[in-house]
């Protein structure tokens, strides 16, 4: 999660699980007697996993992806999946993810990939991706900063170039970039307000422009923020009371002609572009109310404050879905996109469970999980680094599951037969790495956390841009 080590969350992830009890009571008999259930080997486990998992051909986006169409059951109707990662800088999730979005719009019709990062960062590259607009490695340099810096790296900017050359074949039906976060609220998000204020009730104009006041980023991504979660708490809460009347004002006002969503939100009718102003005042209000949490001092106002992130990220991607009608991909961390918090007292909890109160079945998560290899992470002294991790202990997750025959593969797990299904229904330990390194594996019970798994024998770090 892009958020350790922040001013805003301190605290890194700490997960907290335990075992299930071996003694149950057997089937009642006239002595009322009880047995003990020895649990599963390992071996047992291993097989009944086998019998679910279907092996992979490549984690890399190109050539065919034949061998991802028993995803294609596991997620039926789905109109959001979530797509995990283990590590926040390998680039094997980052290229298997291009892949599976690839296979996902070729073969079930998605047209959005969804990232971790800014709803106006998803604008920019947006207007990339659909229209040309700009060159995608300056976009990247400018707002992947701070938080966002990891996702600055040669795979997302494959990406991004993938799609874009898609929609000049397609440029009647294109693939949209969308981000779901509230790291920021660029210029053009406050711009998308304000001039629709001034087209549609330029009565209220003076006064949005004194609700915005001072708000309107005039410097680098990076630098915003910083500069924003230092400012005085009782200031950063007057400029969320502001964001939230500016909001609640443009709520009132009459929504116009009703009529189709275009492909961004820049063309279309009355209605459409009320929508779409709507939803940019919403996204500066997330911004400013996540900053008004007192959460470098108050760890209840630390664990509300990522509640509320989750929870606008979740309110984010719905709307996306509802209001464009396309299929998303949605990117994220492990721990995000999961329906069990592996924290309920730092993360309470997380997007997947938000998406799945929101669509119910057509939310679908995907979780990874590897055995060995290398990364990028914050260490100790502050700098990024390359780690580097061997095979994963005895009694973790990743142990047994690098046991199946195959290297790399896809499981849905609930379709896993006992006694597997109950092994992975238990909580163990799990390496689920955010931006900070060491750090400790932690307990997280696979099936109840995710629908289907991707499990990768080995990973190597991702070549991140401009370092």
């Amino acid at each position: 999660m892009t958020w350790h080590r922040s001013a805003i969350a301190s605290a890194l992830l700490v997960c907290l699980g335990t075992t299930a009890a071996g003694t149950l009571p057997a089937s009642a008999t006239p002595k009322e007697r009880t047995v003990t259930v020895r649990p599963a080997t390992e071996e047992q486990v291993v097989t009944a996993v086998e019998r679910a998992a279907h092996p992979l051909r490549s984690v890399e986006p190109w050539g065919d992806t034949g061998d991802l169409r028993p995803l294609d059951r596991m997620i039926g109707d789905a109109r959001v999946v979530g797509v995990g990662e283990a590590t926040h800088s390998s680039h094997d999730f980052f290229a298997m993810k291009h892949r599976v979005f690839r296979h996902l719009v070729e073969a079930k019709g998605f047209r959005t990939f969804g990232l971790e990062v800014s709803w106006s960062t998803g604008r920019r590259l947006n207007d990339y991706v659909v229209h040309g607009k700009g060159d995608p490695r300056r976009i990247m340099r400018d707002e992947f900063q701070f938080a966002y810096s990891w996702w600055n790296n040669t795979d997302y900017l494959t990406l991004v170039e993938w799609m874009r050359a898609y929609n000049r074949q397609h440029p009647n039906d294109p693939v949209q970039f969308m981000g779901d976060d509230l790291g920021w609220a660029g210029p053009e998000v406050y711009d998308e307000v304000t001039d629709y204020v001034a087209r549609a009730h330029p009565e209220l104009e003076a006064r949005f422009t004194e609700l915005y006041q001072g708000l309107r980023p005039t410097v680098a991504t990076g630098v915003y923020m910083e500069q924003y979660m230092n400012k005085p708490l009782a200031e950063r809460q007057e400029m969320a009371a502001r964001t939230g009347e500016a909001l609640k004002l443009l709520r009132k006002q009459s929504a116009g002609t009703d009529g189709k969503a275009g492909t961004d939100g820049k063309a279309g009718t009355d209605r459409t572009a009320y929508d779409w102003a709507v939803q940019s005042a919403t996204v500066i209000d997330q911004v400013a109310r996540f900053y008004s949490f007192d959460a470098g001092t108050d760890q209840a106002q630390s664990a509300a404050a990522m509640r509320y992130r989750d929870q606008a990220m979740a309110d984010n991607t719905a709307w996306w879905q509802e209001h464009t009608g396309t299929k998303v991909l949605v990117s994220a961390h492990n721990a995000h996109l999961g329906y069990e918090t592996p924290d309920p007292a730092n993360y309470p909890r997380m997007q997947g469970a938000f998406l799945r109160d929101r669509l119910g079945g057509a939310y679908v998560s995907v979780g990874f999980t590897f055995d060995r290899g290398s990364f990028n992470a914050t260490g100790p002294d502050g700098k990024v680094q390359r780690f580097t991790v061997g095979p994963a202990g005895a009694g973790t997750n990743e142990h047994t599951l690098d046991r199946v025959r195959y290297r790399d593969y896809l499981v849905d797990l609930r379709s896993v037969p006992a006694p597997g299904r109950g092994w992975l229904d238990r909580t163990r330990p799990t390496r689920s790495i955010g931006t900070g390194y060491p750090d400790r594996e932690y307990d997280i019970a696979l099936a109840r956390t995710h629908d289907v798994l991707i499990h990768l024998h080995q990973v190597e770090a991702a070549r991140l841009r401009d370092q």
